[in-house]
């Protein structure tokens, strides 16, 4: 997939992944530019590092400093620079020559903010196949070691397209055929309801409290909740994405 450039260095620095799963990813992600690894000796002998990588050997306690309190990094911290951009066109170009009866869905975060969210859903996303996530660029998370340690890999592989109008967005998903269904738990159709005879879809979900936003809600063609019990007002945004996903896919 075709990927922007990004020039100079971030306003908030390199992003600092830590933990396994997030550095292996991102070894083995041939679009990520990996700057310098700090590792316990232990685990840096453990891994194939490529011999042009600068590595400095680092204690526990000087890890520890490296990453958030308590953050469990495993041994290794790697400075990272961030993912060139995704374009939208790219992705639903990508879309339009998937086999036929395989529909990959994608989602669409309506200013999901929280990084641990956000990670959980790359989890889901690559877990059920979904063709991108598409956000708003200055309603979402940087790239950062929590956001890729709950994605546990998944950042490196699900394409991030971060765009700056999201309704306009909305509005091209559906001109390349995208059924788009927003969801809320005041809906009065099932997400099952609203998948029943469509083809590609779009899911949209908004942020934990907030909800969507009455401009997303205009911009989708049905607007659908999960048939969860009376007994609970609403699931975490994570965990609605990833039943969501499931149902989409499941298809």
């Amino acid at each position: 997939m075709k990927r922007g450039h990004r020039t100079g260095k971030p306003k908030g620095g390199y992003p600092r992944l830590y933990g396994r799963h997030a550095v292996t990813a991102a070894l083995a992600n041939p679009d990520r530019v990996i700057r310098k690894i700090w590792g316990t000796r232990e685990t840096l002998n453990s891994l194939e590092l490529p011999p042009v990588l600068p590595i400095v050997y680092a204690d526990v306690a000087d890890l520890g400093r490296m990453v958030p309190s308590d953050a469990p990094h495993q041994g290794i911290v790697a400075e990272v620079e961030p993912l060139a951009d995704v374009w939208l066109g790219d992705v639903l170009e990508e879309g339009a020559d998937d086999a036929p009866g395989r529909t990959r869905p994608i989602l669409v975060l309506d200013q999901v903010t929280d990084p641990h969210n956000v990670g959980a859903i790359f989890r889901s996303a690559a877990a059920f196949d979904a063709l991108a996530i598409v956000t708003q660029d200055r309603h979402a998370p940087p790239e950062s070691g929590v956001l890729a340690r709950a994605a546990s890999g998944a950042l490196e592989i699900m394409p991030w397209v971060r765009v700056v109008n999201l309704a306009r967005a909305l509005d091209e998903i559906a001109e390349a055929g995208y059924w788009r269904i927003g969801l809320d738990g005041e809906a009065r159709a099932t997400l099952g309801e609203a998948l029943e005879g469509v083809g590609k879809v779009a899911l949209v979900l908004g942020a934990e409290g907030d909800g969507l936003r009455h401009n997303s809600i205009a911009h989708c063609d049905i607007i659908a909740k999960l048939p969860i019990s009376p007994r609970m007002e609403s699931l975490n945004v994570s965990n609605a994405a990833a039943i969501a996903l499931y149902a989409a896919s499941g298809r």
